[in-house]
């Protein structure tokens, strides 16, 4: 008998002051638009943005000021209208430095002319494709994958099952869940449109039981909808692992080095396909996200927030930080980014901004203790303690030979360590030094390739 959500591994994550049991009573509250927003030209996985605006300009909100920089990419949009002021260098959370388009918003909020589809039942696949592509939208579940080239899938690829993810199962964050609770409808829609797009008749929403409130408004809003079925899992992190939501709602098990679509499944969040529905039926592009602010502040909430908002903003919003803060975090507490200033921008994949106290501060780590719990708490069945002691002694060969490629840094082995041991931060890097490693070596392999064919070329022109 298939039984539902049994994915190996896996932890429950406490939470300290103001998280998913205060803030998921908090409404979605629209939040104005500052007097300067800096939209990143990269917020997405693969080629930057090309800015087409430049310092003076006026631009109108809702238009077009970056287009993709290829096929893996996706074109960014003004959240406001105003002047263009500046194209300069920002951080992002993620610690990286990119171009960003400043633009001084004028508060008028004069939108670009929008072109919903009328019949989109009518759109072929590409068409549908198009809109999602020029409209911006990336996964908004952390990921920031280009939505475009999900709903593309490669020749020799077929899609059978498209699975929801609205687990939402990091600590803190109810961006998703406030979301389902006010936009069922436009989600189903949004769902029946992504199927259209793939041409596939079936669809899996997972979302965990500490949201049954979503899963009945999302299961009413289903009801007449043909093909998509709505499924309350148990609570365990990480729920929402793309690898553990095929598993948990289709039984299917991605491969090692694969992707759910080697198993016939596209994954995406509730935020994305809301995303979807506003820009083929409204004609609107991604300009705009639900994001958490919780943690120790005053007055925790659910904002819609335009992007090119600085953090500060949201916190100001938020009455600001509470006595005993000592973390920032862009994120969830599981698999965010720590962040040490204000004016760092929120971008399409901001799903929370956390305050944490002291026991969000990195611990003084001891010797492992072989007790076992990592490997018990890893989702993919990996070896963390083992993975850890590979990289500290620089033995990446080892560390790749023993899986650490197919680590998906969801921080369980480290939450669980009693050793207070920095498991996950050790994987992570170790996968950044294999990468650069193979990066490398495969730059020097085509140069050398290059240059016995240009060799070649010269010695039969001598000839």
């Amino acid at each position: 008998m298939f039984v539902k959500h049994m994915f190996p591994g896996g932890t429950h994550p406490h939470e300290g002051v103001n998280g998913k049991a205060v803030n998921s009573g908090n409404a979605i509250r629209e939040l104005p638009a500052p007097a300067r927003v800096v939209i990143p030209l990269s917020q997405h996985i693969g080629a930057p943005c090309k800015p087409i605006v430049q310092k003076g300009d006026l631009v109108l909100a809702g238009q077009k000021i970056g287009e993709a920089g290829g096929f893996v990419s996706a074109p960014v949009h003004s959240s406001v209208s105003g002047k263009v002021v500046g194209i300069e260098p920002v951080e992002l959370a993620n610690g990286s430095t990119v171009s960003a388009v400043v633009i001084e918003n004028d508060f008028q909020n004069n939108w670009v002319e929008l072109h919903p589809a009328e019949h989109p039942e009518t759109l072929t696949a590409q068409e549908l494709q198009t809109i999602v592509r020029e409209a911006g939208i990336v996964g908004m579940g952390g990921a920031t994958f280009p939505t475009q080239v999900k709903i593309t899938p490669p020749k020799g690829k077929t899609i059978e099952k498209l699975v929801i993810n609205g687990a939402e199962c990091e600590p803190y964050l109810t961006a998703d869940h406030r979301l389902m609770l006010e936009k069922p409808a436009e989600i189903i829609d949004g769902i029946h449109l992504m199927m259209l797009a793939l041409d596939v008749k079936e669809a899996h929403v997972g979302v965990e039981n500490n949201k049954m409130d979503a899963v009945e408004a999302l299961r009413a809003a289903a009801k007449n909808v043909e093909g998509i079925t709505i499924h309350d899992l148990p609570v365990r992190y990480p729920q929402g692992g793309e690898k553990q939501l095929v598993y948990a709602l289709t039984r299917r098990k991605v491969p090692t080095g694969g992707l759910p679509l080697d198993v016939g499944c596209v994954v995406s969040n509730v935020g994305t396909v809301y995303a979807i529905q506003q820009a083929i039926r409204e004609g609107r592009p991604l300009v705009q996200r639900v994001t958490t602010v919780g943690g120790l502040v005053n007055n925790p909430g659910n904002f819609l927030v335009s992007v090119g908002t600085p953090i500060d903003t949201l916190l100001e919003a938020c009455g600001g930080m509470q006595s005993g803060a000592r973390m920032l975090i862009s994120g969830g507490p599981m698999m965010g980014m720590a962040i040490t200033r204000t004016d760092i921008p929120v971008t399409k994949g901001t799903s929370g901004v956390l305050v944490l106290g002291e026991e969000a501060v990195d611990p003084v780590e001891s010797a492992c203790i072989n007790c076992g719990r990592c490997l018990r708490a890893c989702p993919m069945q990996l070896m963390p303690t083992l993975l850890d002691r590979c990289v500290r002694a620089d033995r990446y060969d080892e560390a790749e030979k023993y899986g650490i490629m197919n680590c998906i840094e969801c921080g369980a082995c480290t939450f669980v360590c009693p050793a207070k041991r920095l498991l996950t931060q050790s994987c992570r890097q170790g996968k950044k030094v294999i990468t650069t490693r193979k990066k490398a070596e495969a730059a020097k392999k085509a140069a050398a390739e290059a240059a016995k064919k240009a060799a070649e070329e010269q010695s039969k022109k001598e000839a």
